[in-house]
């Protein structure tokens, strides 16, 4: 079954919306990404609304970490932590925005969107 990025069918009062246009191409959604920790980075290209551009990270291992000074350093991830969206996702080391992965430098939190983003970025924590 297609995945749709359509407005719900009910109201927040439990009454029904009354559809007035048909299902578009436009509104279909896509697969998460899922992007995986692995030593050999995969970027995929797509096309998007607008004939832009969008690269999607499939698997990587590099981040580039910011501290509390505004200093920026790339590190390579070893492990990911913590994962406040889905535990699940730890234990099959998938990186999402919000994820607490450990690094050389320390614990840091994924700030970029991984499936939206060409590259990895965080912020250290304490």
């Amino acid at each position: 079954m297609a995945r749709s990025q359509l407005r719900a069918n009910r109201k927040a009062s439990g009454g029904k919306y009354k559809n007035t246009n048909s299902k578009k191409k436009t509104e279909l959604a896509r697969n998460p990404t899922m992007t995986r920790l692995s030593e050999k980075q995969k970027i995929k290209t797509m096309r998007v609304l607008g004939g832009n551009n969008k690269n999607l990270i499939l698997s990587g291992n590099q981040i580039n970490v910011a501290n509390k000074k505004g200093e920026i350093k790339k590190t390579v991830i070893t492990n990911v932590v913590e994962n406040e969206a889905n535990p699940h996702m730890v234990r099959r080391n998938i990186l999402t925005k919000g994820a607490i992965v450990e690094t050389s430098l320390g614990k840091a939190k994924i700030t970029s969107r991984p499936g939206q983003q060409a590259s990895l970025s965080g912020t250290l924590v304490e």
